[in-house]
C-alpha cells in the first residue's frame, strides 16, 4: 500500500505533525512510526512540563510568535481533552544589580512580543513569594504546568480517531526514496511506502537523516540535566515557576525551581555531558554514543569554548552541597536533606564542527522527505503551531522544494 504521509518520530512534534496533516488533508493514509513502547518517551515525557510564555525570545523572532502561540494552543487543546494543567505564572528573579539590567531587557522583550507581564520590586516579590530573595522580578502570569506525557497521548488518540496507524516498537533500519515515493522499512513491519516522509527523531534525528543518505555537518551531542525534587512537606515553597535571569555569556540557562503536574517541585538542572542518548540512569553509557561524541571535532571545541561553565555543571553534579549552594541563591531556606533523587532528562543538543550550539530549529529536506534535525526548546509549548507549519511546508512544496528551503532561511534569519 503506497501511504500518503510517513511520519518517524512519536514524541510530541511528530504527533502534531502527523494530526495537523490529518486535518488539512482529512482521509489522508498516514502512517507513524515509534520505536518506543509508547509515544512521548523521551524529550517529550522527560521535561519540566512548563508551558511557556516566550519571555526569553528575542522580539520578532519566529521563535518567539511560535511559543505565544503555542501557549494559547496547548492551553486549548488540554481543555479540549480534559488534560489537567495549571496557568500557575513565572517568575524571573533577579538576584544582583547585573541581573536586574538584564531583567529589563528582558521586560522591553515581552512588551515587544505581546506577553503580559508585571515588574517586581523586592518587597513586592517578597510578598507572593515568601520563601525567595531577590532584588525584583518579572511576573509572567501566562506561564502554565501540564503533564506533556497525557498531551502525547491525547494527540495519538486523536491521530488513530482521524484514521491515522500508529505503530509502537517499531524502529527503523532503512529509509529510500524513489522518484515516484519513499519508503521506511523496520524490523517487524517490513517496508513503509509512501509519497512523503517526516522524520521527528530527537534524540536520533542526525542519524535518521544519515539512514536516509543526506548529509548532515551537525552532530547530536546529547547533555543530561540531573533534576532534584524537594519532599512532598515543602510541595506548597513556591506558588510559581522559579526562573534565573539568563546569562548570555553562558550556554545553558542555570538552576530554576519548576512546580509539577503531579504537585510536586523540582530544582535544577546540571547540564552535563550523557554518556548515552538515552540512558536516563547516571551510570548509563552507550559505547557507540561515547564513539560519536569522541570522534566529531564539535564536541570537542564546545568543551573548549565553555570549559568554566562545564567544570562548574561537573562539581555541581557531583557534590550536593555545590547544588544546594546554586539554590539557595533563590530560596535561601533549603537544606541538603530536601534535594531527593528525580529522573534526568537528556537535551538533544545539536552542534557544529566549529563548536557552535545549535540554538535554531534545523531542517533538511528533499523533494519527499523533511528531516526535523533540531527542534530547540520550547518545541514542546510550540509543537502544535511547529507541526502546522511542518505540515503546510510539506503539503505546498509538492511542485518546489525551494518552499521549505526559504522557510529555513526565514528561520535562520529570525534568529531563533
Amino acid at each position: 500500500m503506497l501511504h500518503d504521509f510517513c511520519i518517524i518520530g512519536g514524541g510530541i512534534v511528530g504527533l502534531a505533525t502527523a494530526l495537523d496533516l490529518l486535518k488539512q488533508q482529512p482521509g489522508s493514509r498516514l502512517v507513524l512510526l515509534e520505536k518506543e513502547a509508547e509515544v512521548g518517551f523521551h524529550q517529550t515525557g522527560h521535561n519540566s512540563g512548563v508551558i511557556h510564555a516566550g519571555i526569553y525570545y528575542a522580539p520578532g523572532s519566529l521563535k518567539a510568535s511560535l511559543c505565544v502561540e503555542g501557549n494559547r494552543a496547548t492551553k486549548t487543546f488540554c481543555s479540549a481533552h480534559n488534560i489537567p494543567f495549571e496557568t500557575c505564572g513565572k517568575l524571573l528573579v533577579a538576584t544582583d544589580a547585573a541581573e536586574q539590567a538584564r531583567m529589563n531587557v528582558l521586560a522591553e522583550h515581552a512588551r515587544l512580543n505581546g506577553i503580559e507581564f508585571q515588574q517586581l520590586d523586592a518587597s513586592q516579590l517578597r510578598t507572593i513569594e515568601p520563601n525567595i530573595d531577590g532584588v525584583g522580578a518579572l511576573l509572567v502570569p501566562s506561564t502554565g504546568l501540564v503533564d506533556y506525557r497525557l498531551v502525547s497521548q491525547a494527540m495519538a488518540n486523536e491521530i488513530r480517531k482521524r484514521g491515522g496507524q500508529i505503530y509502537l516498537e517499531e524502529k527503523v533500519i532503512a529509509i529510500r526514496e524513489s522518484g515516484v515515493d519513499v519508503s521506511a522499512r523496520t524490523g517487524r513491519l517490513g517496508e513503509i511506502r509512501a509519497s512523503k516522509l517526516v522524520a521527528c527523531g530527537g534524540l536520533q534525528s542526525d542519524r535518521l537523516a544519515q539512514l536516509a543518505g543526506l548529509s548532515v555537518d551537525h552532530r547530536i551531542v546529547p547533555f543530561r540535566g540531573e533534576y532534584f525534587r524537594l519532599p512532598d512537606t515543602k510541595a506548597d515553597i513556591i506558588k510559581h515557576h522559579i526562573y534565573p535571569i539568563p546569562n548570555p555569556a553562558l550556554p545553558f540557562l542555570g538552576v530554576h525551581m519548576t512546580r509539577m503536574a503531579d504537585g510536586g517541585v523540582t530544582i535544577g538542572p546540571n547540564a552535563v555531558l550523557a554518556r548515552s542518548r538515552e540512558g536516563y540512569a547516571k551510570s548509563s553509557t552507550s559505547i557507540r554514543d561515547m564513539v560519536d561524541i569522541a570522534s566529531f571535532p564539535g564536541s570537542w571545541r564546545v568543551l573548549g569554548k565553555h570549559l568554566g561553565p562545564a567544570i562548574q555543571e561537573a562539581v555541581s553534579s557531583i557534590s550536593r552541597s555545590v547544588f544546594l549552594a546554586l539554590s539557595r541563591k533563590y530560596c535561601p531556606s533549603l537544606e541538603k536533606a530536601d534535594l531527593r533523587p528525580h529522573p534526568a532528562g537528556i537535551r538533544a543538543q545539536a552542534v557544529l564542527p566549529d563548536g557552535t550550539l545549535v540554538h535554531d530549529f534545523l531542517f533538511k529536506e528533499t523533494s519527499r522527505m523533511v528531516h526535523v534535525l533540531n527542534a530547540p526548546s520550547p518545541a514542546a509549548t510550540s509543537a502544535i503551531p511547529i507541526g502546522r507549519m511542518i505540515a503546510r511546508r510539506v503539503l505546498g512544496g509538492n511542485d518546489s522544494p525551494s518552499r521549505m528551503i526559504e522557510a529555513i532561511d526565514v528561520l535562520s534569519r529570525s534568529g531563533i
